[in-house]
C-alpha cells in the first residue's frame, strides 16, 4: 500500500499451505490488492510443470539456488525454523538421520555427533517473553554469531532482543542435536505431506517457557489456555492469523502470561533439553505445603483429605448403584 501497488507475487505452489497464509493474511490487511500466484497459472506450468524443471532452468541460465537436481528437496527458512520437503522425503518411509542427508541439515548436528558434555543454559522471563540469557560462555557466542549484542545487564543476565535470544539459543541448541522434528501432517488443502524440520532455539524456548507457567500459572487457568492452543495452532497454521477468533485467544493466552516472570535453568545434552531448576517471585509453589515430612499441618492439614474425596466419590458411587 505504501509503494501504491494494485497487485502482489509470491512462489508458493498450488500445493502447500503457503498460498493460502500470503492471500488470506493479505485479504486481512490489503482486500483490494490482487495477488498473482504463477504455480496457479496453467501457461506457467507448461514450461514448468515441476521442480524438476525449474532447477534445470536454474542451472541452464546461471541463477544460483541451493536445490539441485542431487538434491532435489525444498528448503524454508525464517528465525523459527527451516523446513525440508519434496524429493526423496516423499517417501515418507524414507530415513533421513542417516550420514547420507548429514549436509541436508543447517541449524543441527544429529545427536550422536552432539558433544559428550552437556550445556547449560539459563533463560530469564518477564511475562512469558524472554529477555535475557545466562551462560557461561556468552560473551564469545555473541561474538561468532556478529549480529546480536546484549541491550544491557539484569540480576546477571545479558539483556537481548527476541532475535538475540532466537539466534542464541538456534546456536546452542544446534550444536547439541535438539530441535529435529519429522513429521506428516494435514495440510490445510487437504492432503498429507511429509516434512522435516529443525528448530533447535524453538525448542528450547518452548521447554523453558512451558516449566515457569507450572510454577505460577493457577492450574485451571492453564488447562482452559491449553484446551484452546489446539484451535490456535491450526488458525494459525491455516493462515488465519488476523482472523478476529484468532486475536480472541491471544487476549486470553495474553492474560494468563501476567505472571509468567522469572529464571529457567536447562540442560542440554545430545537431542534433549532437560529442565535444571526454576524460580519466580510469582511462584504458586509451597514447600511448606508440599513437603512430606511432619511439622506443617497450619499449612495443609492431610484430614481435611477425607472430605474432600467423599465429596468427589459421591457421583461415582451413585453411578455404581445406577447400574447395579
Amino acid at each position: 500500500l505504501a509503494e501504491g501497488a494494485d497487485a502482489i507475487a509470491h512462489g508458493a505452489t498450488g500445493k502447500g499451505n503457503d498460498q493460502v497464509r500470503f492471500e488470506l493474511s493479505a485479504a486481512a490487511l490489503a482486500p483490494n490488492v490482487k495477488c498473482i500466484a504463477p504455480w496457479r497459472d496453467a501457461e506457467f506450468r507448461k514450461e514448468f510443470p515441476g521442480r524438476a524443471e525449474m532447477i534445470a532452468y536454474a542451472e541452464a541460465n546461471n541463477i544460483p539456488i541451493k536445490a539441485s537436481m542431487k538434491k532435489p528437496y525444498s528448503m524454508d527458512r525464517n528465525l523459527l525454523h527451516i523446513s525440508f520437503e519434496a524429493g526423496a522425503m516423499e517417501d515418507p518411509w524414507y530415513d533421513a538421520t542417516t550420514p547420507e542427508d548429514r549436509e541436508m541439515y543447517v541449524l543441527s548436528v544429529s545427536p550422536e555427533d552432539a558433544p559428550d558434555k552437556p550445556e547449560y543454559i539459563e533463560i530469564l522471563f518477564e511475562k512469558g517473553n524472554a529477555i535475557g540469557l545466562r551462560h557461561e560462555n556468552l560473551d564469545a557466542i555473541l561474538a561468532e554469531l556478529g549480529d546480536v549484542k546484549s541491550t544491557g545487564q539484569q540480576d546477571g543476565y545479558a539483556l537481548l532482543t527476541p532475535y538475540g535470544v532466537m539466534r542464541v539459543l538456534n546456536l546452542l541448541g544446534g550444536r547439541n542435536g535438539i530441535g529435529r522434528v519429522d513429521i506428516v501432517e494435514n495440510r490445510f488443502v487437504g492432503m498429507k505431506s511429509r516434512g522435516i524440520y529443525e528448530t533447535p532455539g524453538g525448542t528450547i524456548l518452548l521447554a523453558a517457557h512451558r516449566d515457569l507457567e507450572t510454577l505460577v500459572v493457577d492450574r485451571e487457568s492453564m488447562h482452559i489456555r491449553d484446551s484452546l492452543i489446539p484451535k490456535y495452532a491450526q488458525l494459525v497454521y491455516n493462515g488465519f492469523w488476523f482472523a478476529p477468533e484468532r486475536v480472541a485467544i491471544q487476549a486470553l493466552v495474553t492474560e494468563t502470561q501476567k505472571t509468567v516472570t522469572g529464571e529457567v535453568r536447562l540442560k542440554l545434552y545430545k537431542g534433549n533439553v532437560m529442565q535444571a531448576g526454576r524460580r519466580s517471585p510469582f511462584s504458586m509453589y509451597s514447600e511448606a505445603v508440599a513437603t512430606m515430612e511432619g511439622g506443617q499441618e497450619e499449612a495443609y492439614n492431610q484430614d481435611d483429605a477425607t472430605g474432600f474425596i467423599a465429596l468427589n466419590a459421591l457421583r461415582l458411587k451413585a453411578t455404581a448403584r445406577q447400574g447395579q
